[in-house]
């Protein structure tokens, strides 16, 4: 998983099993945390999950799954596919305080506004909250859906605990009683891969999926507000049976004074910027779209409102739009962008095949049966086969066939005759 945030003034990339933490201000030496390196599982642990799919701690290839940053900047929290929760603190200097073990492969973390505690979602649907202020306590469940988790966020006020899955729901539920469900956002077609609550806004909710939309909704109450075709106007429409081929939102991003939205979409070479609008019909209102040279990996703002992209290419790694009179501008002569560059020269191959990697989306797809074609088409063939092989016996047989027939007729006609005069006697 390649991915990038911002932690005060630190740039953060996660890179195949390292997380990666440039200064953008100072020239300080970057913070590199290597999961292959990082302390292993004990192997006389209790808290092994044999029901895990089958997968062992050994299956495990030590690959960063998700991370996230906490609201003030001053905490990090990764997951690895050896099941590793790791937590850092960043400010002054990076430092590692525990490592902790999940129960499940997670998809997505979120810290709690209070930087208290940090929720795990994971594969087979439950969250888990593992304490921010005991580093080392084991987690707790939350909650639980029946289905995939893909994505999780918490309202500003840390009340409601927000989650998404591969069936398409989004459920709000209470921080305190998860068990007592406030409300869902129901409308997408297919998973729902990303949520956000905007900045400033902390009564909506912004939602991205595989049916190619982004969806704004009122969250406490679960009323959709509006939704945003991703599709490039010229696309065809999408046939039921290629839903794959709809554009996937991966990445929806929003800038620390609220007003803007940027949507990535897998696979696709352009970002999607969204002015934000409180008092107004539309309140998503399209702005601009940056065309790049390559797809991007990942995007994120920085303090300053800067969109920052990541590429999978030597030639232009990092790019930095900044807005200015009512439009995005690349950056190109930004120091911050050298920085950063150079830090992650290293890491061009890894970040290369990234680029070139399977969609980590595709299995999530719906896929539909079309049982009664399948059986018309079968019905059609045998039918044929029959017509050939009477077409093919001979003059013999066929003429046998007949009078076979006639006397079978004949039979049935003398049958129903000595009937009728039983009857009548």
């Amino acid at each position: 998983m390649v991915a990038v945030g911002s932690c005060g003034e630190w740039f953060i990339s996660t890179c195949d099993t390292k997380l990666i933490a440039v200064h953008t201000k100072q020239a300080r030496e970057a913070f590199v945390f290597d999961c292959t390196t990082a302390e292993k599982k004990p192997k006389n642990t209790g808290s092994d999950n044999k029901s895990d799919g089958g997968a062992t701690e050994e299956a495990g290839n030590d690959k960063i799954l998700a991370f996230a940053v906490s609201p003030s900047g001053n905490l990090v929290a990764l997951t690895d596919d050896t099941k590793r929760l790791v937590l850092f603190r960043c400010q002054p200097s990076w430092q590692c305080i525990s490592t902790r073990w999940v129960v499940r492969r997670c998809t997505s973390l979120v810290f709690s506004q209070a930087e208290e505690e940090v929720l795990v979602a994971d594969k087979s649907g439950d969250v888990y909250s593992f304490s921010v202020v005991e580093p080392y306590k084991e987690g707790e469940l939350k909650l639980g859906h029946l289905s995939m988790l893909l994505a999780i966020t918490m309202t500003p006020n840390d009340k409601y605990i927000i989650t998404a899955d591969r069936d398409e729901k989004i459920r709000v539920s209470h921080h305190k009683s998860p068990y007592n469900i406030q409300s869902f956002c129901l409308g997408h077609r297919e998973f729902v891969s990303a949520l956000l609550i905007p900045s400033g806004h902390p009564q909506w909710l912004l939602s991205g999926s595989g049916d190619g939309t982004m969806k704004l909704w009122e969250c406490e109450s679960g009323r959709k507000l509006q939704s945003c075709d991703l599709r490039e106007p010229g696309d065809a429409p999408t046939s039921e049976s290629e839903p794959h081929k709809k554009p996937t939102v991966c990445r929806i991003a929003c800038s620390p004074d609220g007003r803007h939205i940027a949507v990535q979409c897998e696979r696709v070479p352009t970002v999607q910027l969204f002015g934000l609008r409180k008092e107004a019909e539309e309140r998503l209102v399209p702005c601009s779209k940056l065309t790049l040279p390559h797809c991007p990996l990942d995007v994120t703002f920085d303090l300053q409102g800067r969109l920052w992209v990541l590429m999978g290419s030597g030639d232009t790694p990092v790019q930095i739009y900044t807005y200015t009179q009512d439009c995005w501008e690349l950056d190109a002569e930004s120091p911050e962008t050298t920085r950063v560059t150079e830090a992650l020269r290293p890491h061009w191959e890894t970040l290369k095949g990234a680029a070139g990697a399977e969609s980590r989306f595709q299995h999530l797809y719906k896929v539909n049966f079309d049982n009664m074609a399948s059986y018309m088409q079968k019905k059609q063939q045998r039918l044929e086969q029959q017509k050939q092989q009477g077409n093919k016996r001979p003059a013999g047989s066929r003429a046998k066939a007949a009078n076979g027939a006639a006397s079978k007729k004949a039979k049935q006609d003398e049958a129903e005759a000595d009937a009728d005069a039983q009857s009548s006697t």
